[in-house]
């Protein structure tokens, strides 16, 4: 694996080439630092950043570019301007294709030196010990783009085997749920309503049942047969007797 790191910066923007696998001595291709001057307007600066990041990406073809993920600061001057490099950076590899990976102060420390709040001194004691130099590479800037690259390729294999952990419990989920037949009723299908006891407003298709209540509605045109009480009975004759 090779790994360009950016220290993203406009006045320093650091940059290292970093080859080898995890488990296995590193090896430093190359190490450097894109300047930019101060008093230039801020449009010329991202040009010249994109312009040394490009010309690294040529000479080196990395298979993928491990940049210091930004943190807000007191500077809003510093942060913005570190922001600004850091896009660049990732335009520049996005373009070509490259995969960017993003890594925090703290995890770059950890990674090098065991602590995520150990001092730039320190880093670069380790990025030397590790890439067997004969001196820490200067700028700071220059060490921290190592150690981005270590970094990166240290984490890795790890951060890929979680993804694909997380893929392939998310895979039968979505098998699942594209499997399972869903209750859909057919297009123009009409439903077959319930009957009761009780027959609403007119039109009702539900045949009702037939009960003692009153309140039922007689069909158009039929007669209903009133029911005949004690009272309304014919007088009977008697034997016998005359009218």
């Amino acid at each position: 694996m090779r790994v360009l790191g950016v220290d993203p910066g406009l006045t320093r923007c650091g940059v290292g080439v970093v080859e080898g696998v995890a488990g296995r001595p590193l090896t430093m291709l190359g190490v450097g630092v894109v300047r930019t001057p101060s008093d230039a307007e801020l449009g010329d600066r991202l040009v010249a950043v994109e312009r040394g990041i490009e010309a690294w990406l040529d000479e080196y073809s990395p298979g993928c570019v491990a940049v210091e993920r930004v943190f807000a600061q007191h500077n809003v001057r510093t942060v913005m301007g570190t922001a600004q490099a850091s896009a660049i950076a990732m335009l520049c590899a996005a373009r070509r294709g490259i995969p960017v990976a993003l890594h925090t102060p703290s995890e770059v420390k950890a990674a090098v030196t065991g602590s995520g709040r150990a001092e730039k001194a320190q880093v670069g004691a380790m990025v030397t010990r590790l890439l067997r130099l004969d001196a820490p590479p200067k700028p700071a800037d220059a060490a921290d783009a190592l150690a981005l690259a270590i970094c990166h390729i240290w984490r890795a294999p790890a951060q890929n085997r979680l993804q694909q952990a997380v893929a392939a419990h998310r895979t039968p989920s979505a098998s699942r749920r594209q499997t399972t037949p869903g209750i859909s009723r057919t297009p123009g299908a009409s439903a077959t309503p319930r009957t009761s006891g009780t027959t609403g407003a007119t039109g009702t298709s539900g045949t009702p049942r037939a009960s003692g209540a009153s309140g039922i509605a007689p069909a158009p045109g039929a007669s209903a047969a009133p029911r005949t009480s004690g009272a309304s009975r014919a007088p009977r004759t008697l034997k016998g007797r005359s009218a």
